[in-house]
């Protein structure tokens, strides 16, 4: 993504910037989205990530999907855990 000119915005009474919607569209942004504020010498650098947890859930299905996954009894077995008493 690149944007050419720079685009101000303004702090509201709370604390609050908005990404106006050019920058949004161009970063597939969505409500829900994680930001990092990374504070530079002259400014700050606002940069889009993913949640680590929806990043984790989205390989375990991905897994699921390909048949990567190993069923709990299996893994027990594995490493000789028992959980019955």
């Amino acid at each position: 993504m690149s944007i050419l000119k720079p685009i101000s915005v303004r702090l509201d009474d709370k604390g609050r910037l908005t990404l106006p919607r050019s920058v949004r569209e161009a970063l597939h942004a969505q409500p829900g989205d994680v930001f990092f504020l990374q504070p530079e010498e002259d400014g700050v650098r606002i940069v889009r990530t993913e949640n680590p947890f929806d990043a984790l859930a989205k390989e375990a299905i991905r897994e699921d999907d390909v048949g990567e996954t190993i069923a709990l009894d299996d893994i027990l077995k594995r490493e000789g855990i028992s959980i019955d008493e």
